[in-house]
């Protein structure tokens, strides 16, 4: 998703000036923080997962299904008797997005993550992407699986699908956990602004993909590109970050976006029935920690976990507490 900056050598006056341009595009009050900021957070940000997904073999669970006429890429780890445990990225994402938390979960769950279409290594829809359309897919993608209840954990744009389909499919959703997720102040932006963005951010992301290693090479320059999404991107593991850049210059991003601030739910949130978890970052840049207020708010059962000094991704940023967390949830704790 597009970010903002407020660039540190204008004047108090100027910054507030565009901050107020700014806030019609994107709704949240945080920015992303200084490079040198990094050597104030604590000993958990950045930390890896206890059980490393550098040990598994991700070829030998890699799997393609035909869904709705399309290719859709998955990755399928796991087994139990529980309900399996279904992980939707976000805008810009791939599943790569929870190689920290998969094998955590997998433990003692079967677990299923998906590039959603027009993302990742899937293909385009057929038809025009649109958070409703995700939804379809995703319990189409799981019928062809032969999978019945399931809990399902969703970050941003994969949030904002997780609800939908809690609302849409509420017989198949056992256990809802957003993060972070997208579906509230999206939908107040400003259209014309946010695609004009969005299509500049595309040419961006397409030059991110192809030149991630150099990036990831260059501390100031992967601290500048990726410090809209993660807090403190040079504490993040770089072959880390390198999967999950390869997320970015999908085909599907604008219209993914454009789908993401023309389809309003909010007046139906409330009819979400599953319990649910919702996991925000305090400074997350690009969706305000205030949307987890509003998502409690409305989802009847319902509890909220806000990680301080946390970006857009905490089950990247701090996947030991996250995992810790959610296993918790999914356990019913």
């Amino acid at each position: 998703m597009p970010a903002r900056v407020a660039p540190a050598n204008l004047s108090a006056s100027a910054r507030r000036a565009a901050r107020s341009q700014l806030d019609g595009v994107l709704p949240s009050g945080a920015y992303p923080t200084p490079p040198w900021a990094a050597r104030r957070a604590d000993g958990d940000y950045g930390q890896p997962a206890t059980q490393s997904w550098r040990e598994i073999d991700w070829s030998e669970h890699v799997r393609q299904a035909e869904v709705e006429g399309r290719t859709v890429r998955y990755v399928d780890l796991g087994e139990g008797d529980a309900p399996p445990v279904v992980f939707v990225h976000g805008l810009g994402g791939n599943w790569q997005n929870w190689l920290e938390n998969l094998p955590r979960v997998a433990q003692s769950r079967r677990v299923l993550a998906l590039d959603l279409p027009g993302f990742g290594e899937s293909e385009m829809p057929a038809s025009k992407i649109s958070i409703s359309g995700y939804a379809e897919l995703v319990d189409a993608w799981l019928e062809r699986l032969g999978v019945g209840h399931v809990a399902v954990v969703g970050n941003s744009m994969g949030g904002f699908i997780a609800a939908e389909l809690a609302i849409r499919y509420p017989e198949r959703v056992e256990r809802l956990a957003l993060v972070s997720a997208a579906g509230i102040s999206i939908t107040n932006l400003r259209r014309r602004p946010t695609m004009t963005i969005a299509r500049a951010a595309t040419v961006v992301g397409a030059l991110t993909a192809s030149r991630s290693r150099a990036i990831i090479a260059r501390e100031r320059l992967r601290h500048a590109v990726i410090s809209p999404v993660i807090r403190h991107p040079t504490l993040i593991a770089p072959d880390l970050l390198y999967e999950v850049m390869q997320g970015s210059g999908k085909p599907g991003y604008i219209d993914a976006l454009d789908a993401l601030t023309s389809y309003d739910f909010r007046d139906r949130i409330g009819e979400i029935r599953a319990p649910a978890l919702i996991v925000w970052g305090r400074e997350d840049v690009l969706v305000p920690v205030r949307d987890a207020d509003e998502f409690e708010r409305q989802i009847p059962s319902s509890r909220r976990l806000i990680m301080d000094d946390t970006g857009h991704a905490p089950m990247l940023e701090r996947p030991e507490h996250f995992n810790r967390c959610l296993v918790g949830f999914l356990s019913g704790q």
